[in-house]
This record gives C-alpha cells, sequence and structure tokens, in this order.
C-alpha cells in the first residue's frame, strides 16, 4: 500500500508526501515566530539556564526540538527524553544514559545526584556542555518538575553544568504557575509560547511543503483553497496537513492539477468527523 501512495504522489511531481504529519526536519518552515523560537532554544541549549516552550497540540514543538538538536554544536552533549517518564529516578538514569552513554549505578536520590554530578564535572573538565531537553513536559508532576530544578542547580564556581529545556503542551505553564512551582518559575530565563499561523503565514506555509519536494510539474493550491484550510485548521500546522492531503488526494482522484476550495471543503468534513 505504501508504495502504491509512493507512486501516487510521484505522479504529481512530487518525491514524497508534502503534506505528511510527522516531523521530519527536512520540511522545517522558517516563519518569523519559529525563526524566533530556534534563535532562543539555541541559546537556551547552551547559557546553563532554564527554558520553556508552549503551544497548543499540533503547533510543531516537537519538529522544533529536532531541528535544533540536528544543528547543536560538536562539543554540546545533550538528552532528548520524548515521553519523558514520571518517575525522576527513571529520568536521570535516561538522562545520564543520554548525556555520558553511562548508567548511574547509586540507589539512592541522593547518590544518583552524586553521580550525576561527578559526571558532568568531567565533561565540563574536557571543554564539553551538557544540556537536556523534555519533550511532553506537561506529563511530569509538580515533584518531577521540582527534581529537575535542583538538578539544574549543579555547577562550578564559574559556570553552570547543565542546560534544561521543556517543551509542552499550555498545561505545562498551568503547573508551572502553581504557588509550590514559584522556585521554579523564578528560574526560568527563557519563555516561548508557539500560535497558530496568521492567514498569510498558513498560505505560505501550503506553498512551502509543496515545493519542498516538488520534483517537477506546477500542482498547486488555489489562493481560496489556502484561504479555506487555513480557516477550517485555525492556522494549526497538523491539521493543514490533514486538511491539504486529504484535499490533494481528491485532485488527483478527479485529473485536477490544482486543488480547489471545494476540495478543500469536502476535506475538512472528513478531517473533522474523523
Amino acid at each position: 500500500m505504501s508504495l502504491d501512495f509512493n507512486r501516487f504522489y510521484q505522479q504529481l511531481g512530487f518525491s514524497a508526501p508534502p503534506f505528511q504529519i510527522t516531523p521530519d526536519t527536512s520540511f522545517f518552515f522558517p516563519d518569523s515566530q519559529h525563526m524566533t523560537a530556534l534563535t532562543h532554544l539555541r541559546y537556551g541549549l547552551l547559557s546553563g539556564g532554564f527554558t520553556v516552550v508552549t503551544g497548543e497540540v499540533g503547533l510543531g514543538k516537537t519538529l522544533l526540538c529536532r531541528h535544533v538538536l540536528k544543528e547543536k554544536p560538536a562539543d554540546l552533549h545533550t538528552a532528548y527524553l520524548f515521553n519523558p517518564p514520571e518517575s525522576y529516578l527513571d529520568l536521570l538514569n535516561s538522562i545520564a544514559f543520554d548525556i555520558t552513554a553511562q548508567t548511574l549505578k547509586g540507589q539512592t536520590l541522593t547518590q544518583l545526584n552524586n553521580e550525576m554530578y561527578q559526571l558532568l564535572i568531567e565533561l565540563a573538565a574536557q571543554g564539553k556542555r551538557a544540556a537536556v531537553m523534555v519533550d511532553e513536559a506537561h506529563r511530569l508532576n509538580a515533584d518531577t518538575l521540582e527534581a529537575l530544578r535542583l538538578l539544574s542547580n549543579l555547577e562550578t564556581e564559574k559556570a553552570k553544568l547543565l542546560s534544561l529545556i521543556l517543551v509542552g503542551q499550555t498545561e505545562l505553564d498551568h503547573t508551572l504557575a502553581l504557588r509550590a512551582m514559584r522556585p521554579l518559575n523564578q528560574r526560568i530565563s527563557i519563555r516561548v509560547k508557539l500560535k497558530p499561523f496568521q492567514m498569510k503565514e498558513s498560505m505560505q506555509y501550503i506553498r512551502h511543503r509543496l515545493d519542498v519536494v516538488r520534483d517537477r510539474g506546477d500542482f498547486s493550491f488555489t489562493a481560496w483553497a489556502c484561504i479555506w484550510a487555513h480557516r477550517y485548521a485555525k492556522g494549526v500546522p497538523r491539521r493543514l496537513n490533514q486538511i491539504c492531503d486529504r484535499a490533494l488526494i481528491a485532485a488527483f482522484a478527479q485529473g485536477e492539477s490544482k486543488v480547489s476550495s471545494r476540495m478543500v471543503h469536502s476535506a475538512a468534513r472528513e478531517v473533522r468527523g474523523l
């Protein structure tokens, strides 16, 4: 079945599906919002501080994470935790293994923290830095978030030993706003909040995705098709991908070289009905 679909997109002039919903960094859309977020994340990875990125479902947070990690400096050791474990002990072991390729041997929280500290000291002595990026961080409970704050306290006389980046849905903002989270909230030096696209950005986004995988031909979306796709998707990239992919399939089935607003209307009904 996948081979048939590949052939279908090739017949339209594309080397791959333009609107797949997987976080493929080759599709990164360099709009002003995401470029600003990318700059903040790059700084956050190296600053030794605490960075928080939040946004609703489907706004491209995971794609943003993978894009910045793809371009990280060679001397930066990172742990990228997607769907992190709720237990802090498991989280700490995952961080240690990703950063140093070593497993922690301690049995208590104090032993594990001390061991982690020694590993980070050794990295710093080699002129290397360390950073942790936790995706889906809204799933972490308050106790684990507080433990991460204590982990971020590890430092030498001259510098912090670890940069921490939390990426999650807006529930993370709500958790951090709790009174008990004040010590962590005050440590956050960089905050990024992603928002849905405006109309112009959605139109540019659709054309960008088509151009990234275009091998030949001029298959396109009409201006009104882009406008209606934006309205139905409410500027959310993931929804745009779902609607545009179905509309593209409809155009192919009807032998058309352009996606019309009528096709988008039908595609949106299908997506919203799932």
